[in-house]
């Protein structure tokens, strides 16, 4: 897509995370503009601009850039406030009534899994993690699921950098022990939480991914032990694949 520098400023604003979000990957200003053919000096005054004002990041002490904390805050706020959220709420809706718990939308952010949106069960007794609640990714399903469709190069630079806390005794907290999990649930297809998180509670979550196979988060449910077992949530999990696939239909 090239261009010139007729184009207004705030419209190359747009352009300039247009490309980056198309992208799977950081992105110099200069990889950037390759795709747009703008001035060189007005993009990279930009992307300095945008990451002055935490739409944008760079990668660790490189000059490539990713998306930030308000640009992500954004795209969930569009995401959350248009049409297809009604589409996902209703699909979450019929995935609670035949699991009969709890239902989780969760999204990847700095500090682990973000929940955007939940379906309660309507049992007295359920474990509440309300929307906006954000949980590790070492230790449960929705991270790990997160975590195994990393590349491997990815995957060990976030590991690397995670603090593997014990929240209970069955907390992975060794590199080498989630490393392996991780490949089991990226052949799998769904990952679980064994009272990992929190004593006496189970989930299982399966991934979502656009049409260009990249992660968008995670479909999950979880409740206590009491109602749930490990062969009882592994039983179910065709209810979140199917589900699962009818959200990447319907919203990319």
């Amino acid at each position: 897509m090239k261009t010139d520098d007729r184009i207004a400023t705030n419209l190359r604003t747009l352009m300039i995370l247009e490309v980056l979000g198309k992208n799977n990957k950081a992105m110099t200003a200069t990889e950037i503009n390759a795709s747009l053919g703008l001035p060189k000096q007005t993009v990279h005054r930009l992307c300095a601009t945008l990451e002055k004002e935490n739409f944008l990041a760079r990668q660790g002490n490189s000059k490539k850039y990713l998306p930030a904390r308000r640009l992500r805050d954004l795209g969930a706020g569009l995401l959350y406030s248009s049409r297809d959220h009604i589409i996902r709420r209703q699909i979450l809706k019929t995935v609670a009534e035949q699991v009969k718990e709890t239902v989780n939308f969760a999204v990847p952010e700095d500090n682990g899994m973000s929940y955007v949106d939940r379906v309660e069960t309507d049992w007295a007794f359920r474990i509440q993690l309300p929307i906006g609640t954000n949980v590790p990714f070492h230790c449960t399903a929705s991270g790990k699921c997160f975590l195994s469709s990393l590349n491997k190069r990815e995957r060990n630079g976030i590991l690397s950098s995670l603090k593997l806390e014990a929240l209970t005794e069955k907390t992975h907290v060794t590199i080498e022990a989630l490393m392996q999990e991780l490949n089991q649930i990226k052949k799998q297809g769904y990952a679980l939480d064994r009272e990992e998180f929190m004593e006496g509670m189970i989930a299982i979550a399966v991934p979502i991914k656009d049409k260009e196979d990249r992660f968008i988060g995670a479909l999950a449910f979880h409740g206590p032990t009491q109602r749930i077992s490990i062969e009882n949530a592994i039983a179910r999990k065709e209810i979140l694949l199917n589900a699962s696939q009818k959200l990447r239909e319907h919203l990319f």
